[in-house]
């Protein structure tokens, strides 16, 4: 890949539109290119202002939208069904006007309603990866580099809706290395950055739903060599990466769980 073939491909990236291997491709790529590695991390800071910005820039499609689109396509469908007697006056059938609204609201529907899904099991798992991954390689692992979390804890204040727990495990062999804006599950979040010898291990912090419950670490799958965990507790939905060996991942999340 070239810095002329990124380019058009920036915003989806940033988005998370592209399939693995295009990803893959990019962030090959932007690991030895300088230019586009700031391309993507500006575009990244970009997307995360707008999500959070106040008043909010971003609306999902409401549930009333989504059910009255549904019953159209419904309606259009049973319109231009073709009948069981032939399947060539059926065909023409589908070339009518009709069609092409039933085609038109399909795209409508796919635009506003259905999400764009990664390629793999759990999309939120592959886009914690992609931070992860990215957060190592465009040299933004962190916005306050200390291990103070005193310092770190503060630092967020101002900057998101919520205040992040933060937890010292540097006699657990796990020392804070800082924390960092990021944007994952369309919203701002925070990163924990914490280290394992060689291995970093980011952790991602932001509310849960009102009704989730506390639930015990959970393997998010492994993916591109990394192992992800993912819990909620005290009213926070956390997910942490590494390429740590997993029994230290979930070691390092029993840790947090517990220091908290």
């Amino acid at each position: 890949m070239t810095c002329d073939d990124l380019e058009p491909l920036v915003d989806s990236y940033a988005d998370g539109e592209l399939d693995l291997a295009r990803t893959l491709e990019i962030e090959q790529h932007a690991t030895g290119c300088a230019a586009c590695s700031h391309t993507l991390a500006s575009r990244r800071a970009l997307r995360t202002a707008l999500r959070g910005a106040t008043p909010a820039l971003y609306y999902p499609a409401p549930d009333h939208l989504h059910r009255t689109l549904v019953r159209s396509l419904r309606r259009e469908r049973r319109a231009v069904a073709p009948p069981r007697a032939g399947i060539a006056f059926g065909m023409r059938r589908w070339t009518g006007p009709a069609a092409l609204a039933s085609v038109a609201f399909a795209a409508l529907l796919l635009v506003l309603v259905v999400p764009r899904l990664p390629l793999g099991e759990d999309p939120l798992a592959h886009e914690v990866v992609s931070s992860h991954v990215r957060s190592l390689m465009a040299g933004h692992l962190t916005d306050v580099l200390t291990s103070d979390k005193h310092t770190v804890k503060p630092w967020f204040n101002g900057r998101l809706d919520f205040s992040p727990t933060v937890v010292d495990l540097v006699k657990d062999g796990y020392p804070l290395v800082g924390g960092r804006l990021d944007d994952l599950a369309e919203r701002p979040v925070a990163a924990l950055v914490y280290r394992r010898g060689r291995h970093l291990i980011n952790l991602f912090l932001w509310p849960a739903s009102e009704q989730a419950a506390d639930t015990p670490p959970e393997s998010g799958g492994t993916y591109r060599g990394y192992h992800v965990l993912h819990w909620s507790q005290s009213g926070m939905t956390c997910w942490a990466v590494s390429d740590v060996n997993e029994a230290d991942l979930t070691d390092f999340a029993r840790l947090f769980r517990e220091s908290r």
